[in-house]
């Protein structure tokens, strides 16, 4: 079997059964286990499939980027509790980072009243929220998310390269059992990487309608991160099977 066949023959198998495994792969197809791995490398950068542990999935339906006035309004009432439980984690003289979105813009309405913290941002929707507080407030710098309000880019990078937080607040476009937290473009993933190493603690938050959800870019798999913070309208079998891999609050 040609290299192209074999490839369409796995894309064949991913959409009929949503994730393939390495191993079953290298069997099925009485290729070596390395073989498979680079077809699966070939085809994610191809944005084909989404490599996980031990396999890959597909990539659609994919969740695309949406603006900042689209989204604000949505679940609004989730993402104000899920602030309010973040809220309790931060302790005074922290440094804490905030990635850009409107969940963690609802954590910085949180913080406006403290003093003692340092909060770290990329989105200048957080950073205005926070302009009349006592707090220090720092932006990354970087390229303007035109309808966003996400800054992104080198200055980004390089900034993120030299920090080290106490606390780190994780948006998410979309989360999945298998693909993890992904984003809808590369450039986002590799900000929120970043932020993630940069770090001692990440927390991810989000409500419960980016679950069983996929995007283009992988940020993460869910047991990289500390815990997951989210609305009770989990059902009972996502709470079970995500409860495996990472802290549920």
């Amino acid at each position: 079997m040609q290299p192209s066949e074999r490839r369409k023959w796995v894309l064949d198998k991913i959409q009929a059964e949503g994730k393939v495994e390495i191993d079953s792969l290298s069997e099925a197809l009485d290729v070596s286990p390395m073989t498979i791995r680079r077809d699966l490398d070939y085809l994610e950068e191809e944005g084909q499939v989404i490599r996980v542990h031990g396999g890959a999935v597909g990539t659609k339906p994919l969740i695309t980027e949406t603006p900042f006035l689209a989204k604000e309004s949505r679940y609004a009432e989730q993402k104000k509790v899920i602030a309010d439980k973040a809220v309790s984690l931060i302790h005074e003289g922290q440094t804490i980072l905030l990635d850009s979105g409107t969940t963690t813009l609802e954590l910085a309405k949180r913080l406006k009243s403290k003093q003692d913290l340092t909060i770290i941002t990329n989105d200048i929707k957080i950073a205005a929220e926070l302009v009349d507080s006592k707090l220090k407030v720092i932006v990354t710098g970087g390229e303007l998310q035109n309808d966003v309000g996400a800054l992104f880019g080198p200055q980004t990078h390089n900034f993120l390269k030299q920090i080290h937080v106490d606390l780190f607040f994780l948006g998410a476009h979309a989360i999945d059992i298998e693909a993890g937290v992904t984003s809808p473009a590369f450039e986002k993933s590799l900000v929120k990487q970043l932020m993630i190493q940069a770090a001692e603690t990440t927390w991810l938050i989000a409500d419960s309608s980016k679950i069983n959800e996929r995007a283009f870019s992988k940020v993460c798999d869910l047991d990289d991160l500390t815990g997951f913070i989210t609305d009770d309208n989990l059902s009972e079998k996502a709470r079970n099977e995500l409860s495996d891999v990472i802290e549920i609050l």
